[in-house]
């Protein structure tokens, strides 16, 4: 058993440690809030003995192997760094960081250190993911692919009221594109590369945030449309099609309810839907065995790395094209500047 600390108090943090402990392979050790009496109150929520109120106290615990990052985005990078700089293994929120070349910085350095650094993304840590693949493999070639992940944001009403919380905040490097079109682009890239070409189109917020957008992905016989927004709620599943029928995703992000519809009108159930603790538990035990069985795992963990380069230089350029700006960016030309205060 592996002991792990965290930074983040949110739900998702939550779920991870509670995913986490249910592996049985990972003892909760840590607990990181800027705020030391709230990290204090999460270590006890939790069960963790540790509360740390510096990410340079954290990263020099002996007590603690790695660390699950859910900090907010515009963070990642020093927080990750430093957990590594410390030779912490790392496992950190998507989107890892707003630039490409920062990923590749952090992986570097990772395997300088002959760490495991992991972008915690659902979709590649599923035993369902070879379901959808063999399912796939009954459809024939796809040639049309949508893929989906439209949820209105529990914090829109705090944004029409005019308050500005985090997830809509460029400051943050937030925004619909990298809290939820990543899930989109994950299976996409993953499944078939970068594409030869895309459009995109998006909608923009007062704050500078795009709140939806439509992202049409071109390959060699194929098209691609990946649909996302926080703006509003989606009944519609993802789909991929092909000329023997069409396999459905109910929730690409959780990789739950596939079902195969053939073209004779049958149907087949693949896979249901797992409660949100239990997919991030399949995270963390892949995690464990890229750490623990190294030699094992290297061709999977060498192509979790990879893709997460691939994610990061496409979503680079998506932004890029689409005139998304964050004042990290140094290649994309002037930052978007919304105004009000930024959520702690």
């Amino acid at each position: 058993m592996l002991n792990f600390g965290t930074i983040g108090t949110g739900w998702i943090t939550d779920e991870f440690i509670a995913g986490a402990k249910d592996s049985g392979l990972w003892e909760l050790a840590a607990v990181y809030s800027r705020d030391l009496e709230r990290a204090r109150a999460y270590a006890q929520k939790h069960g963790a003995k540790l509360a740390f109120a510096t990410v340079e106290e954290l990263a020099s615990c002996p007590q603690v192997d790695a660390v699950y990052v859910a900090s907010p985005n515009a963070l990642h990078h020093a927080h990750c760094k430093t957990l590594l700089e410390h030779g912490k293994h790392v496992i950190c929120e998507k989107p890892l960081c707003a630039q490409a070349a920062k990923v590749r910085e952090l992986y570097a350095l990772a395997e300088k250190k002959g760490l495991v650094f992991l972008e915690a993304i659902m979709f590649l840590h599923q035993p369902q993911l070879k379901k959808l693949e063999s399912a796939l493999g009954e459809i024939g070639p796809v040639s049309m692919a949508k893929l989906d992940f439209c949820q209105r944001s529990s914090k829109l009403d705090r944004y029409l009221s005019g308050e500005l919380p985090n997830i809509f905040n460029p400051r943050l490097e937030t925004g619909a594109f990298m809290d939820l079109g990543v899930y989109c682009v994950y299976p996409a890239l993953y499944l078939w590369g970068k594409p030869s070409g895309f459009r995109i189109s998006c909608r923009r917020m007062e704050s500078g945030a795009d709140g939806s957008g439509v992202i049409t992905l071109e390959y060699p016989g194929k098209l691609a449309v990946l649909t996302y927004s926080k703006l509003s709620q989606a009944g519609a599943n993802s789909d991929f099609q092909g000329p023997e029928g069409t396999v459905a995703v109910e929730s690409i992000s959780k990789l739950g309810g596939i079902s195969l519809w053939r073209k004779d009108g049958s149907q087949e159930e693949i896979y249901g839907q797992d409660e949100k603790y239990k997919l991030m538990g399949n995270e963390a035990k892949d995690f464990y065995r890229y750490i623990t069985e190294p030699e094992a795992s290297r061709e999977e963990y060498t192509r979790c790395a990879q893709l997460a380069v691939d994610v990061a230089e496409f979503m680079e350029d998506v932004r890029r094209e689409a005139g998304i700006r964050f004042q990290s960016d140094k290649t994309l030309g002037a930052p978007v500047s919304p105004a009000g205060s930024v959520d702690a």
